[in-house]
């Protein structure tokens, strides 16, 4: 059962996209420029900028959670508290870059103390496991 740690870990790294997404459609809408894509930052529309920020961010947190998940699947973690960690983690990423986008900062604040909160949880877990 802790290959719901490896399946999280590949799912984390497609929500990282999953922004880009939006990021991408917008750029087409105001006319693509191919010789300078980073500039066209500023031409954006707001949410597409904000999309911009929850692809950056998915960057960031994908690296603790996935140190944290692929620990807890190598020490062994069998717990039904590291699956609600791993997936809640999954579902708040995917809540937070939503919310990001739509402009609802309160409810992205909270998604992304449930994903920390989550990455938490499985370190600690592991940490647990390793001592007993």
């Amino acid at each position: 059962m802790t290959v719901i740690f490896l399946y999280s870990i590949v799912a984390a790294a497609a929500l990282i996209y999953a922004p880009f997404l939006v990021v991408g459609y917008a750029r087409i809408s105001i006319g693509y420029d191919i010789s300078a894509p980073r500039t066209m930052f500023d031409k954006l529309p707001p949410y597409a900028q904000r999309a911009t920020w929850a692809h950056q961010n998915s960057f960031e947190t994908f690296m603790v959670f996935s140190a944290a998940a692929m620990m807890a699947y190598v020490t062994g973690v069998n717990s039904p508290w590291a699956f609600v960690a791993a997936i809640a983690f999954i579902v708040a990423r995917l809540l937070y870059s939503i919310f990001y986008i739509v402009n609802i900062p309160i409810l992205r604040s909270l998604m992304f103390a449930i994903g920390g909160l989550g990455s938490a949880t499985l370190f600690i877990l592991s940490l647990i496991q390793v001592s007993s």
